[in-house]
């Protein structure tokens, strides 16, 4: 549930489901459980303060301008959700080329853990016949972030609007987003700082 633009999408849009499927989905964005999970883990974001601002930035002002999209819970920052169910779900090692690069993502059983989900490789261990396993994801694609960036239109749009000079101008941002991003997670002193 949520709101995502994949590949093919020209605008941001919300995800469609089957009726059965967006009930089941309505009453687990509805459960006490999951609600709390979901502010948990903005909780947890919060404490990088920095990234933590980028979201509430740029996710505020995209909903703001885009009111029809949903968002799967009003007390996170994240655009969707996934819920794996199982009763033996398993994630083969895999990266989220798709989202924001050095976005955040929850992760494995029992905890919460924020990890950016694009740069990282992840999976789960291996369980036995006699073992449950349920994941509970939230995350925002980096194409939403990029529709922000690009003033609320896709990418090839926003290009076809500048000149060859403003093009290479872009394309330098580009390469400095990476840097711009990894300034985002706060120093281990910032951390140090919360936590006394």
């Amino acid at each position: 549930m949520g709101a995502t633009q994949g590949t093919g999408c020209n605008e941001p849009g919300n995800f469609v489901n089957r009726i059965i499927n967006a009930a089941v989905i309505l009453a687990l964005v509805s459960n006490t459980a999951f609600i709390n999970l979901a502010e948990f883990a903005l909780g947890l974001l919060s404490i990088w303060a920095h990234l933590f601002q980028f979201y509430t930035d740029y996710m505020g002002s995209f909903y703001h301008k885009n009111p029809n999209l949903q968002r799967p819970f009003v007390n996170s920052i994240w655009s969707a959700c996934t819920f794996n169910l199982g009763p033996r779900t398993c994630a083969f090692r895999h990266c989220e080329f798709a989202n924001l690069a050095y976005g955040i993502w929850v992760f494995p059983p029992g905890c919460t853990i924020l990890i950016p989900s694009t740069a990282i490789f992840h999976s789960n261990t291996r369980i036995t016949e006699h073992e449950t396993w349920y994941s509970f994801t939230q995350y925002t694609t980096g194409a939403l972030f990029r529709w922000a960036e690009c003033g609320s239109r896709s990418e090839k749009d926003y290009l076809a609007t500048l000149t060859a000079e403003e093009i290479e101008e872009e394309c330098k941002l580009g390469l400095e987003r990476a840097a711009v991003g990894a300034a985002l997670f706060s120093t281990l002193d910032e951390l140090k700082a919360v936590w006394v």
